[in-house]
């Protein structure tokens, strides 16, 4: 299979500065390097393409035999260097300057580094009462999740000899090249099982209860999921344990409805007490209070209580109480309560204000907070 042009595998013209040649293999090389493509045959083929065209065009003698003779020139020879070896650890070890650290530094790139394992997250549901969520919580919750057993014992992989990575080597232009993949043995980790107890897995995992203590924020709203790091289900070899992921379901409420921060309550008071004025109480999360209703409220008026709704879960304050206040009609009546209102029936006080609109309850919740 022909060759690509060196100076296209780096995208670069033919009078290209040496800056531009190494500025477009730190690009390439960064976008194809194998810590950031882990068995990707592809990107492994294209890094050492790219590696293979700098060698040739950083070096000024190389780069004018290679624009005389083309890859011919490459073939060994005075100024050529076919007869050589070369591997991953001698292309990071050269270039170190170009990569900066950006995989961990030389030795191969981050070559023969142990994986550890992570467990894997649990997921649980909590369900909050509205007071609970007001004054935030702290509930302990049993959990079944995987841990090593004591008495595991284990050594370095046999297959990999504990470095976590299995070396290849294969025949390029460039001579012999070396790279590695993750052990397929150990998974990367370096070390395999030499005993484990009865009643567990192959890794030497087993399943057990475990109380776990969760502080839950006040303020938390329904839907909303907490992370408690390192709860989850452990990991075998000394890994590192996944989180328990809490998932928030906040109980519906009696007497009142959430809006985020902001609680509404609707409050039922007499038509007597809406055309005479009057002093009610309405309740609150956790005690009561009084407001007053002047004389001729209409249904639908709001009476906002400050500071009084539900901390914001980002310590931003307190939400409002809205209550809904609404004229209750009655649905029977006496004979001599018919005849009373039959009396008024006529009078001017009586006939509904056509010139006054009524806004919407929502109209008037955005009205307030305008």
């Amino acid at each position: 299979m022909a060759k690509r042009d060196y100076y296209e595998t780096l995208g670069v013209s033919k009078g290209a500065k040496a800056s531009d040649i190494k500025k477009a293999y730190r690009k390439l090389a960064l976008k194809y390097h194998p810590d950031k493509n882990p068995d990707d045959a592809s990107a492994e083929e294209k890094f050492k393409e790219a590696a293979e065209a700098y060698e040739v065009l950083s070096d000024d003698t190389k780069r004018q035999q290679y624009d005389r003779f083309g890859h011919d020139g490459m073939r060994g020879g005075p100024g050529g260097f076919g007869g050589g070896s070369m591997n991953m650890d001698d292309i990071f070890s050269q270039f170190g300057d170009i990569f900066g650290g950006a995989f961990g530094g030389g030795g191969g790139g981050g070559g023969g580094r142990r994986r550890r394992m992570k467990g894997a997250n649990l997921r649980i549901k909590v369900k909050l009462s509205l007071e609970e969520v007001a004054e935030g919580i702290q509930k302990k919750v049993k959990v079944f999740k995987q841990v090593q057993a004591p008495g595991v014992e284990h050594s370095d992989c046999t297959t990999c000899h504990g470095t976590g990575q299995v070396r290849r080597v294969t025949n390029t232009i460039l001579g012999q090249m070396q790279t590695a993949s993750t052990c397929s043995v150990c998974h990367g980790t370096g070390q395999s099982i030499t005993r484990k107890p009865s009643g567990t897995d192959e890794m030497g995992m087993k399943r057990e209860e475990a109380v776990v203590t969760l502080e839950i924020p006040a303020g938390v709203e329904d839907g909303m999921q907490l992370s408690v790091r390192g709860e989850g289900n452990g990991a075998p070899l000394g890994g590192v344990p996944g989180d328990l992921i809490v998932m928030v379901e906040v109980l519906p409420h009696e007497t009142f409805q959430r809006n985020g921060k902001n609680l509404h309550h609707d409050h039922y008071m007499s038509f007597v007490d809406a055309a005479l004025g009057s002093s009610v109480e309405v309740p609150l999360l956790g005690g009561k209070a009084k407001i007053k209703v002047d004389a001729g409220t209409q249904s639908g008026r709001i009476v906002r209580l400050r500071g009084k709704g539900l901390p914001s879960v980002d310590s931003y304050g307190n939400g409002d109480l809205l209550i809904n206040l609404n004229v209750w009609t009655p649905k029977s009546l006496t004979k001599d309560e018919r005849q009373a209102l039959e009396a008024l029936r006529d009078s001017a006080n009586f006939q509904p204000d056509l010139d006054h609109e009524e806004r919407g309850f929502f109209d008037k919740v955005r009205d307030m907070f305008s």
